[in-house]
């Protein structure tokens, strides 16, 4: 990873391939620092036609930051940096695009438990990571909504886009062990999703023994990820995934019946999907008998696909 210190003081091409609501707060952000900012999004959504209605981002205030328009990445433009910030389940549509294209670094900000694929698929000198850590949302008009608050700050693993991305004024700081940090990610990111799915569909907070199925499917992945050599980091997530099946149960219990929280996160199902079939897929590559349990205890807490 390239972390010397890059100014921002001059304009940056920049394309952000994921049009929801991160997406859309970044370029937000971006746009309004006068970066030139493309922001990409799925061919024949309405997501495309909104941004192309608007030719930028519009807060629901009816603030306004010009941007570019695009239903696919310009593989010829020479973008100083494109951001992804697409859902786990969506990234391998544009890998093949990002590949062939002339962008000087393709930065991913999005939930993966396995990160090294996705350098190795563009080359360690031009990828980088980081996590969102902003809150936002879009209503019906494709208008945004977003809270940026300085005590959460979006974490990046080169320098240069911890300065850009503060310079926007969205707050970030350095982490130096992305990788791992994404992959200890995914049980809490897994777990969430799925016991709001779970509460969405049964119309209220979820059961009891929902919630113990994804508490175990929780602490599963965190085996997994010790089994393959890992240690659990930060220390944050040592402490959860030594935390009591019951204990986990109750909290993932509580969650989902703050309907706030689970009308948000239900909206995951595809990519809590998505995370599990890479999790198990993962445990299956190891060939460990030590697994076979823990990859069957993941894949209870699987959602079935939406009828």
């Amino acid at each position: 990873m390239n972390n010397s210190a890059h100014t921002t003081s001059s304009p940056l091409s920049i394309a952000i391939v994921g049009a929801g609501k991160i997406g859309s707060a970044f370029a937000y952000q971006l746009a309004r620092a006068d970066h030139d900012v493309t922001v990409v999004a799925r061919p024949g959504s309405d997501r495309l036609r909104q941004l192309q209605r608007d030719q930028g981002i519009v807060t629901r205030t009816g603030e306004r930051a010009a941007t570019r328009v695009a239903d696919a990445l310009d593989e010829e433009a020479a973008y100083d940096l494109v951001v992804v910030t697409t859902l786990a389940h969506q990234v391998e549509a544009v890998l093949p695009a990002l590949r062939r294209s002339k962008a000087r670094c393709v930065h991913f900000m999005l939930n993966t438990f396995e990160p090294e694929r996705l350098r190795n698929a563009m080359g360690e000198r031009r990828s980088t990571f980081g996590m969102p850590m902003v809150s936002a949302s879009l209503n019906a008009q494709g208008q945004l909504r977003s809270t940026i608050n300085s005590s959460r700050k979006t974490l990046h693993d080169d320098q240069r886009w911890v300065q850009l991305f503060a310079s926007c004024g969205i707050p970030s700081a350095f982490e130096g062990n992305m990788m791992l940090w994404l992959r200890c990610h995914v049980p809490i990111c897994i777990g969430m999703e799925a016991i709001s799915v779970a509460a969405k569909r049964r119309g209220k907070g979820a059961s009891w023994a929902q919630a113990m199925i994804v508490a175990r499917g929780l602490h599963a992945v965190f085996a997994i990820i010790r089994e393959q050599g890992h240690g659990l980091y930060p220390r944050s997530k040592s402490a959860f995934a030594s935390s009591p099946t019951i204990l986990v149960a109750s909290m993932l219990w509580l969650v989902s019946r703050v309907a706030p929280i689970r009308e948000s996160l239900a909206n995951g199902l595809n990519e809590c999907r998505a995370l599990i079939d890479e999790v198990v897929a993962a445990a299956t590559v190891e060939q460990k008998a030590a697994l076979a349990a823990a990859a069957k205890s993941v894949m209870a807490m699987k959602p079935a696909e939406q009828k």
